[in-house]
Order: C-alpha cells, then sequence, then structure tokens
C-alpha cells in the first residue's frame, strides 16, 4: 500500500480550519488529497436530490438509476419500442456533462483508452442486463433501501459477492491492459454525444420519441433534473465515488485500514453519508414504507436478483467501476469508459427487445437465460485475461491509497 499522499494546495482558507476542527477535512499541516467533507456532500447531494426528484416525478423508489434512464434513453433514441420506457433522462446528461466540466477546470480532462474497449463494451451491455433482472443499478439499490424495501438487501449481499470475486480474480492477475494517452479530439466523443442529446431534449426533434404513460412519462422537471445531474457529475468526478469501488476497497484493505486510506474512507463516508440523507428525506417526504412485499422495482424473485447484482458487482470490478462510475469516467476522456457506456446503451436496448428484465410478477425465462450466460461469459473474460504469475496488474493500482 502507497503512503498517504498529500495535496499541493495553497494555505487553507476559513471554511477549510471550520471543516477541519469539526472533523470533516483533515488539519490543515497536512492536508489530505481527498478531504472528508466532499465525499460527504456527493452523498449528500445524491441522496437528497434523488428522493426530491422522485417526489417531483420521477419513478418511486428510483431517485436516479443509471439502467433504468438508459433504458428510457435507449427507447428515445428508436434503439427499442417500448412506448412506456422512453425519455431523454437529463440527469444521466448531467452526469457526464458536469463530469466533464468539473475535470477541465481541476486540469484532470485527458484522453486515454486502448484497455480492451471492444470487451468493456460488451462487458457493459451485460451490466444493464445484471442491473435490469435486479430491477435497478447499485444507486438505485441504495435508494430503494432507504425507501425501507427490504427485498433490495439480497442485491447487496449480491452485489458483495460478485465484488468479491472479481477481486479473486484481479488477485490472479486478471488483467485488459494498461490505458494510453489518445490524441485528444478522442476525449469529446461521449461529452458531444450527451450535449446533442440534451439538445434533442430541449428543442424535441420528430426523430425523438418520448412516452405518454409508463415509467418513461414519470419525469420531475427537466431543468431541476438536469442541474442535480451536472452537481453530482461534478462531485463524482472528484470524489470518484462509486458503490462497488467503496466495496472493493473495503474486501481489499478491512475496516482497519478505513482509519488510514484517505479515499478509502472517503467512499466510505459517501455511501454512508448516501444513504443517510436519503433515508431520512424518505421519511420527511412520506416516501418511506418499511415492508418485503409490494414495494416498487420489487418482485419475489430472491435468487434471480442476487444472481443479477451479482452479475453487476463481478463486471463492475473487471472494468473498474460501476455503470455511474462509467458515466463519470468517460465524461473526463476515459474512451475506455466511453466504450463500456455505449455497452450499456446496447443492453439497455436488447433488454426491452428481448424482454430481459425483471418486473413485478417476477424475472422472465429469458432474464434467466441472459444472467447465466452473462455470469458465464465473465469467468470466461475472467480465465482468459489472466497474468499467470502476477497478482493485481499495476494498472489496477492505479488511484489505490
Amino acid at each position: 500500500m502507497k503512503p498517504m499522499e498529500t495535496c499541493k494546495d495553497p494555505a487553507p482558507d476559513l471554511m477549510s480550519r471550520l471543516l477541519a476542527r469539526l472533523g470533516f477535512l483533515t488539519a490543515p499541516a497536512q492536508p489530505s488529497c481527498y478531504p472528508k467533507y466532499l465525499f460527504v456532500l456527493t452523498g449528500a447531494l445524491i441522496g437528497t436530490a434523488g428522493v426530491l426528484l422522485s417526489l417531483l416525478g420521477n419513478p418511486a423508489n428510483t431517485g436516479f438509476c443509471v439502467s433504468c434512464f438508459m433504458e428510457n434513453i435507449a427507447g428515445s433514441i428508436g434503439l427499442h419500442g417500448n412506448i412506456r420506457m422512453q425519455y431523454l433522462r437529463p440527469e444521466i446528461i448531467g452526469f457526464v456533462i458536469g463530469s466533464f466540466l468539473m475535470s477541465v477546470y481541476k486540469k484532470d480532462f485527458r484522453a486515454t483508452g486502448g484497455s480492451s474497449p471492444l470487451l468493456r463494451y460488451f462487458v457493459g451491455a451485460l451490466l444493464i442486463v445484471g442491473c435490469a433482472v435486479f430491477m435497478g443499478c447499485p444507486i438505485k439499490m441504495v435508494f430503494r433501501i432507504a425507501a425501507g424495501d427490504l427485498t433490495a438487501w439480497i442485491g447487496v449481499v449480491g452485489l458483495a459477492a460478485g465484488v468479491f470475486i472479481g477481486l479473486k480474480f484481479l488477485e490472479r492477475g486478471f488483467s485488459l491492459g494498461r490505458a494510453n494517452d489518445l490524441p485528444a479530439p478522442n476525449a469529446f466523443l461521449i461529452p458531444i454525444l450527451m450535449a446533442l442529446l440534451l439538445a434533442a431534449l430541449l428543442w424535441k426533434p420528430v426523430f425523438i420519441v418520448l412516452s405518454s404513460k409508463g415509467a418513461g412519462a414519470q419525469y420531475a422537471p427537466v431543468y431541476l433534473s438536469l442541474l442535480a445531474g451536472l452537481g453530482i457529475g461534478a462531485l463524482g468526478q472528484r470524489t470518484g465515488f462509486c458503490i462497488t469501488g467503496g466495496m472493493s476497497r473495503l474486501f481489499l484493505w478491512g475496516p482497519r485500514e478505513f482509519t488510514v486510506c484517505p479515499k478509502t474512507t472517503g467512499l466510505a463516508l459517501g455511501i454512508g453519508s448516501f444513504f443517510v440523507f436519503a433515508l431520512v428525506s424518505s421519511i420527511l417526504t412520506g416516501q418511506f414504507s418499511l415492508g418485503w412485499y409490494g414495494q416498487p422495482s420489487s418482485n419475489d424473485s430472491h435468487v434471480w436478483n442476487f444472481l443479477g447484482m451479482l452479475t453487476v458487482g463481478f463486471g463492475s470490478v473487471l472494468i473498474k467501476g460501476c455503470p455511474f462510475r462509467q458515466l463519470i469516467s468517460a465524461g473526463q476522456g476515459d474512451t475506455d469508459a466511453g466504450a463500456a457506456v455505449l455497452g450499456m446503451l446496447t443492453g439497455a436496448a436488447l433488454v426491452q427487445n428481448w424482454g430481459l428484465g425483471g418486473n413485478a410478477s417476477g424475472t422472465p425465462f429469458e432474464g434467466q437465460i441472459a444472467v447465466l450466460a452473462g455470469l458465464c461469459t465473465l469467468f470466461i473474460i475472467g480465465l482468459l485475461y489472466r497474468r499467470r504469475g502476477e497478482t493485481f496488474a499495476p494498472e489496477f493500482q492505479t488511484g489505490l491509497d
């Protein structure tokens, strides 16, 4: 483990010194590269904004859901024909553009890629299939728990199991290769795509389809959703917020290391803050309903819910980030993550066209086959891309404490 890094920032201002005294920021004498208050703020914004957007029109118990919203976007641009799932979700657009703007401001924006992009595209599609079977991405999973949905805890167990399996492959030398610097124009492709989608949402050209009923017709005011997405995207880029990343660090370092690894501690704070603020917001807005049955976006297919999230956790470790993290990384110029995002969009279309997603009555047979096939594929990828004799390929150490 590398020693704690320190930032080369100028002398802290009054607010920083106050936050340090309150315990949210490392003491000014030894500033941390990952100030704790940023992680708390990121989690607070995700949790509070998501619940409020559900109150203002987004689907119940959803807040922000990368997989559901990608299915909406895929339908809106004509990649599937489910008239109930067609809307250009400004939250997704905001995540990418917010990350782009923050990375430019912080001089983190640069074009990188070349680490098995086609394979990442394929794994990105599998992530959405797993999310669809569970009826939500890892972020929606936390929103469901915060709203009182006890069945979502099965997803937590499945996600953790998938992350653990993925880390075992990393320990045995799994690697998709090291990313390289690319010509600068490559970095702009995904942000430009999202800017075009935003223009289409605002101007509504004839080729864009918007649902008049169903989940696609349930949305909060456009500008509030976009503003929330921009803020979360910017903070997500700054902090590296990732549900599966936080779980990975817990397995890697263990609880004791949370006291000495700044980013490990930060991700734990971010996820904890997310849950607490979402829980409090759900209770205050009357959206909390504790129970096992009859919850929105849930069913009794517990084995398949577990396996769906296991697929997501496993795949996320192999490509270094959950669906949300792929969007943020693509916004800051990572073209490998951009390939995964396009794969996620493809997976979203396949889920709707082939009827793979879970629903209130359970998991369809097609969805069960897709999850099992996806898991087998991930195991095959993990075995084929092992570097024998190595443990934790160098590129997976990047960004670790």
